[in-house]
């Protein structure tokens, strides 16, 4: 469950308030276990959107309690613990594809 303060990173397009998946809010209000108040910003600071939102919309991306930045193997496991087994399944495929892309790089040691 997020916490008050946490920063995080919207995984759906919300057209109808000028937002887009990727871009970054923070957490002003828990109003329960799935929902909560999340302000955007702009880079001048001023409030461009303030909306609750379901947790199937975001993720966390850095915690305000640790004040640390979630790491990426976490962030990517719960989006891809969200997806349907089948497109969970071509991540994976494309991880090892990316993987096995890096072996053929890599220099063998002499």
């Amino acid at each position: 469950m997020p916490d008050l303060f946490d920063v995080i990173e919207l995984i759906v397009d919300l057209p109808e308030h000028g937002l887009r998946a990727g871009m970054q809010g923070t957490v002003v209000h828990c109003h329960s276990e799935s929902v909560c108040e999340i302000e955007f910003v702009n880079e001048d600071g001023e409030t461009i959107a303030l909306l609750p939102l379901h947790r199937d919309q975001f993720i966390v991306i850095w915690r305000a309690r640790t004040r640390e930045w979630v790491p990426l193997s976490e962030r990517m496991a719960e989006l891809i613990a969200r997806l349907p087994e089948d497109m969970a399944l071509e991540v994976l495929d494309f991880a090892r594809f990316l993987h096995a892309k890096r072996l053929q790089r890599t220099p063998s040691p002499s």
